[in-house]
C-alpha cells in the first residue's frame, strides 16, 4: 500500500510539473489568426501588422487567415468553435458586439464563446464618395444624401459589419434610407467606389487616409466627435450640422473560450509588447488610429469594453428599431 501512494504521488507531482512547462513552451508552432473580412480591408491591414510584431515575441510566424462573410460572423464562428489552444485567434471589431443583436440565430453565444486577449486600436470612421459624386464639401453632401434617399447606392462589407454599423446610423441622423449594397469586405467595397460603381461609403481611417490622401475618392467627413489629425481639413459630421454624431472604431483579439489563462496571459504580453513597437505606431498615426491606453489593454478591461457594447448594441438596435 505504501508503495502504491508513492506511486500516485509521483503520477500526480509529473502531471503539476508538466502543466506550466507546456504553457512555457507555448507556442510550439505558426498561430492562426483569423480576419472575418476580405483580404486587403481595414482588419486585415491591423491584423497582419499586430500579428507580424506579435510573431517575434513569440517565437513563431501568426498566419492570418481571412474567413469573410455574413458581417464578420462566419469567422467568428470559425473561431468560436475552434480548440481552445491558444493556436487559433479572432481579430474583430465593434461588429461582433452588434452581431449579437443583428444576427438571432448565430452558430455561438457572443457573450461567452470567446476569451478576450486585448484591446488593440481605436479611430473613427470616414465618410467618402466617388470622385465624381455631385457634392463639394460636408454641408453640401448631408443635403444631398437627404434629398436623393434611396437614389444612393452606398457599399458596406455584410450586415454587421462597422460599414454597415455606420450606414444605419447615418440613416437614422439623416431621416432617410439608402440603396445599400453588400460586399465580403471593405476593401472590395472600396474598389468598386474607386470605380464608381456605388457612390458612397464609410470606411475606417486605417484603410480610408490613403484613398483620400492619394484622391481616388473623396473624403468629406470623419464620424468622431474631434478631427483626425492626419485628415486634418475633414470636419467633422457634427461640425458638418448632425448633431452628436459620434462612432468610433476599435479592434480587440480573442481567443476561444476555454484557453489557458496562462496562455492568454502570454498572448497578451506578446500584444503589450507588438502595441509599443516603433513601426506599428508610426504606421497607426500614418492612418488615423491609435492604441489603447497601456491600462486599457488587460484581458479584464477588454472583457469589460466588450460586454459593455453588446449591450450598447443591443439597445440601439432593439430599442431604437435600427434595422438592415
Amino acid at each position: 500500500m505504501q508503495t502504491f501512494m508513492k506511486a500516485l504521488f509521483g503520477i500526480a507531482a509529473l502531471a503539476l510539473a508538466a502543466a506550466p512547462a507546456q504553457a512555457q513552451s507555448y507556442p510550439t508552432r505558426s498561430v492562426t489568426m483569423i480576419v472575418p473580412f476580405a483580404a486587403g480591408g481595414p482588419s486585415d491591414a491591423i491584423a497582419r501588422l499586430i500579428g507580424e510584431a506579435m510573431g517575434k515575441t513569440l517565437g513563431q510566424q501568426i498566419v492570418i487567415e481571412n474567413v469573410a462573410g455574413a458581417g464578420g460572423t462566419t469567422g467568428a464562428a470559425r473561431a468560436a468553435k475552434a480548440d481552445p489552444d491558444g493556436y487559433t485567434l479572432l481579430i474583430h471589431h465593434v461588429a461582433l458586439a452588434a452581431g449579437a443583436s443583428l444576427y438571432p440565430k448565430l452558430a455561438y453565444d457572443t457573450s461567452t464563446a470567446f476569451a478576450p486577449i486585448g484591446l488593440v486600436n481605436g479611430g473613427p470612421m470616414v465618410l467618402m464618395t466617388k470622385n465624381d459624386y455631385p457634392a463639394d464639401d460636408a454641408a453640401a453632401l448631408i443635403a444631398k444624401l437627404k434629398a436623393d434617399g434611396s437614389k444612393v447606392t452606398v457599399a458596406h462589407a455584410g450586415v454587421g459589419s462597422n460599414s454597415h454599423l455606420c450606414t444605419l446610423l447615418l440613416q437614422q441622423a439623416l431621416g432617410v434610407k439608402f440603396t445599400q449594397v453588400a460586399y465580403r469586405g471593405t476593401g472590395p467595397a472600396m474598389n468598386d467606389l474607386m470605380g464608381g460603381q456605388v457612390d458612397l461609403l464609410c470606411d475606417q481611417s486605417t484603410t480610408a487616409v490613403p484613398q483620400v490622401e492619394g484622391k481616388t475618392v473623396k473624403g468629406f467627413a470623419v464620424t468622431s466627435k474631434d478631427r483626425l489629425p492626419v485628415l486634418k481639413d475633414l470636419p467633422t459630421l457634427q461640425e458638418a450640422g448632425l448633431k452628436d454624431f459620434d462612432f468610433t472604431i476599435w479592434h480587440g483579439l480573442y481567443a476561444p473560450a476555454g484557453t489557458p489563462q496562462d496562455i492568454v496571459a502570454a498572448l497578451n504580453k506578446a500584444l503589450q509588447v507588438a502595441l509599443t513597437d516603433k513601426n506599428v505606431l508610426a504606421r497607426f498615426a500614418e492612418v488615423g488610429t491609435q492604441p489603447f491606453p497601456e491600462s486599457e489593454r488587460s484581458p479584464a478591461a477588454h472583457k469589460t469594453q466588450f460586454d459593455k457594447e453588446i449591450a450598447t448594441w443591443k439597445r440601439v438596435i432593439g430599442e431604437e428599431g435600427l434595422k438592415n
